[in-house]
């Protein structure tokens, strides 16, 4: 094991080279040319990332960790000459890093995939028209018993509800220039090989694998794109962070990204920020699960965001969509209209012990580039 196990550059193999043949920092400094701060630095930056993975011989480290994950704390044992005779390491996930990692094998995975043949147009559609079909808090693989939550609930029958959701939702719409497939988060029921909320590690209620449960969020997305594009002039695809999908939704997202990437007609919002707008003419649509900001201060980010700011100074009209709650709730504040969407997903033990009866649905907005909010239908399981 070497530090140079640990150098992303050249340049930080070569400093690290000549430190583990036993030369100075000023000499590394004068050999390739740079100031001994910067040789400074670079060992120290090197070591830290060396020593989060367990390795720093100076401190008798030398158990490291697999990548992916962190150091969290290191007890080391010595007998009475004070020679390590034993040593403790405890570790954690390293959330960054196993995201990077996710992306990197994402991409190789992807070149193995096909992609969809792109699908002939539809003769005609009504170009200042934009359909927005918003689904949200789905839970895909969650389990519920009937007998105990009033709700049926699986992977076979929410395939059947969310394909049959669709459909209603395309065959209620006008034809638009655009349909948007806003899905809003919690898509999936739970993020990993452990079926546990990702950030409090709450016990789900899960009725399936999570290969299989990748398998099938893969299909019935890619088919909702496909059928939009029989009816639609054009198809947006938002595929929304939620609290139960960190990941997942990254995946999702880079998945549809790929297989409908030889179709110039489909276009999917793909940023690594939890938040997600489109302008429409002089309508703005901002996105966002409803976990990180509440639905009554979402008009001050959309407008003071930067990433946002020019597409707000654009706007006449401003329509925010959320989820998270699983019920629906409207504020208009800031020159704003910020809107709650329900669920089209069964109770889960933990929903109906709590008392929530919010009825399921999911909605069709129709909105004008010049005009807002035109139309809109409610659809039921």
């Amino acid at each position: 094991m070497s530090l140079l196990n640990y150098c992303n550059t050249d340049r930080q193999k070569q400093i690290v080279g000549l430190f583990e043949d036993g030369v100075n920092q000023t000499e590394i400094g004068r050999q390739l040319g740079i100031q001994r701060e910067t040789v400074k630095s670079t060992l120290k930056t090197i070591k830290v990332r060396a020593a989060k993975q367990g390795y720093s011989p100076a401190h008798d480290m030398v158990h490291t960790v697999p990548d992916g994950y962190k150091v969290k704390g290191v007890s080391t044992y010595y007998n009475d000459e004070g020679q390590p005779v034993g040593q403790w390491v405890k570790s954690q996930a390293d959330e960054k890093r196993q995201l990077e990692i996710m992306l990197e094998r994402l991409g190789a995975a992807m070149d193995s995939i096909p992609r969809f043949t792109p699908t002939p147009m539809p003769q005609q559609t009504d170009d200042n028209l934009l359909s927005l079909l918003t689904i949200t808090d789905f839970h895909l693989g969650m389990y519920a018993w009937e007998a105990e939550t009033g709700d049926a609930w699986d992977v076979d029958i929410a395939r059947q509800v969310f394909l049959e959701s669709v459909h209603k939702m395309i065959q209620g719409s006008p034809k638009s220039e655009v349909g948007l497939l806003c899905q809003l988060g919690d898509f999936l029921h739970w993020d990993g090989m452990l079926a546990i909320t990702p950030t409090s590690s709450h016990i789900l209620d899960a009725d399936t694998r999570y290969g299989k449960l990748v398998e099938l969020a893969m299909t019935v997305m890619s088919q909702a794109v496909d059928m939009m594009l029989e009816h639609f002039g054009r198809v947006v695809v938002v595929s929304a962070e939620g609290n139960h999908d960190i990941s997942g939704s990254i995946w999702l997202r880079k998945y549809i990204k790929h297989v409908f990437g030889d179709d110039e007609r489909v276009e999917v919002i793909d940023n690594e920020f939890p938040f997600y707008g489109y302008l429409w003419g002089e309508t703005m649509l901002g996105f966002h699960h409803g976990h990180k900001v509440k639905l009554a201060n979402l008009h001050k980010l959309f407008a003071s965001e930067p990433r946002f700011r020019k597409m707000w100074g654009s706007a006449t009209q401003t329509y925010i969509h959320v989820g998270h709650y699983h019920h629906e709730k409207v504020i208009e504040d800031g020159g704003a209209i910020a809107e709650q969407h329900p669920t089209l997903s069964g109770r889960d033990a933990y929903a109906s012990r709590g008392g929530w009866v919010s009825r399921r649905g999911a909605k069709v907005i129709t909105y004008h580039k010049t005009d807002g909010e035109v139309a809109r239908i409610t659809v039921r399981p």
